[in-house]
């Protein structure tokens, strides 16, 4: 999104309209004076005229860049971030046991989850949180991501699904974070990564918990991770296991973050890939002035060159 320090100066732009209708007017009259042989063609030979036209429009275009140029835009841009706090959510109800990603869907999300905070920048807080039938805080926000990985290696399953429970507590950890020292008084931003199989079976509901997160400027990451066919054998009778990717989509809309599904060990280490690039940046605003100025330059040494192949001038 680009925004103006001083939009005003853009009416400038209602004098482009004008200029080509007084380019087109100007062509017209002088085409049509002397008959067949007129004093334009004898300037510019008729197989040439294109090359007029486009000298005439990169001209126009040198004025727009110009134009924008004094109006001071700026852009907001992605840049690598110093700091932040990252709260690993996992799901380790009994469902993460089915084994339609190899060898369970626990033990896949295991590995990829590990390999996400190793990649993680080494100033930011990482916390990890797991929900089945209640949630719990396993790791505080800190920057010991060595404390995240063993956590996570240590994960045990349990019944039920508590997707909400999950995000407030969260939440919870979020208010855990330690204070920056060079910015005691602003927290760092905080991003949620959820990843869960199935459908809230337990506890509040997703929803309202993920509008708190909006109210709360955490947006949350979700992963819907297994297949339709994912199943878990419960006193010998298999029990369908599905993914509710609609759930989880929610989720990341209301809160303001994305959605992804993973339905194989290779697509869920993507999708952490996908979220690390995501996560590692923040967006900051930055004067584009020049940038468009040299655009403008750029246009303008074109526009010149062809009036020189020309040797004349516009009409």
């Amino acid at each position: 999104m680009i925004d103006f320090a001083f939009p005003l100066r853009l009416w400038a732009l209602a004098a482009i309209p004008v200029l080509v209708l007084l380019y087109l007017l100007l062509a017209r009259r002088i085409a049509r004076r002397r008959g067949s042989r007129n004093t334009l063609q004898m300037v510019v030979p008729r197989d040439r005229t294109w090359l007029r036209h486009v000298a005439v429009a990169l001209a126009l275009m040198s004025l727009v860049t110009l134009t924008l140029a004094w109006a001071k835009p700026t852009q907001d841009i992605e840049v690598p971030s110093e700091r932040g706090t990252i709260v690993v959510t996992i799901d380790v109800s009994l469902s993460m046991e089915a084994t339609d990603v190899e060898p369970n869907r626990l033990e896949a999300a295991k590995v990829a989850a590990i390999d996400f905070v190793q990649g993680i920048p080494p100033r930011y807080n990482v916390s990890v949180v797991t929900f089945a039938q209640t949630a719990a805080i396993l790791v505080p926000p800190t920057t010991d991501h060595g404390a995240a990985t063993a956590a996570i290696e240590n994960l045990q399953l349990a019944p039920s699904t508590a997707i909400g429970e999950g995000i407030f507590t969260s939440l919870n950890a979020l208010l855990q974070v330690p204070p920056d020292p060079e910015n005691p008084d602003e927290p760092p931003p905080a991003r949620i990564v959820l990843l869960s199989d199935g459908k809230t079976t337990y506890g509040r509901s997703a929803a309202v918990a993920a509008e708190q997160a909006r109210v709360q400027e955490v947006p949350i990451y979700t992963i819907a991770y297994g297949t339709e066919n994912g199943y878990v054998e419960i006193e010998g009778q298999r029990e369908p296991v599905p993914v509710d990717r609609v759930e989880l989509q929610n989720v990341a809309d209301i809160s303001g973050g994305e959605a992804y599904e993973a339905q194989s060990a290779e697509q869920l280490v993507q999708v952490y890939e996908d979220i690390q690039s995501s996560v590692g940046t923040e967006r900051v605003p930055m004067e584009a002035t020049s940038r468009y100025a040299g655009a403008g330059l750029f246009f303008a040494v074109l526009a010149s060159l062809g009036l020189v192949s020309l040797a004349a001038r516009w009409p």
